[in-house]
């Protein structure tokens, strides 16, 4: 099966572990040295309707992909690896 990174985009990620919904895929981060896919990113979600930001962005290794679907990505990993938040909400006077 091939699936170009503009399919991926819109998949939801469930851990396999728990079962939960952890989010869509909104990016991917590329190794451009060896053309590998490194990691999915999914965004945080807003807090207070994006008046006072995002939490934190969930990236995901590739080495914890278990499956990818027609219209979802199963993992299985114990931690999420957040990154830092993107932006601050309101002109940056709310949020970290």
């Amino acid at each position: 099966m091939t699936c170009r990174i503009i399919d991926m985009r819109h998949k939801e990620v469930i851990n396999v572990k728990d079962g939960t919904r952890i989010g869509c895929v909104c990016d991917v981060e590329i190794d451009t040295a060896d053309a590998r896919v490194i990691a999915i990113v999914i965004y945080g979600r807003l807090r207070c309707f994006g008046l006072l930001g995002r939490e934190d962005d969930i990236i995901i290794k590739w080495q914890d992909i278990q499956v990818i679907g027609d219209d979802t990505i199963l993992v299985t990993y114990n931690n999420y690896c957040r990154t830092k938040k993107r932006g601050r909400g309101f002109g940056g006077f709310f949020g970290n």
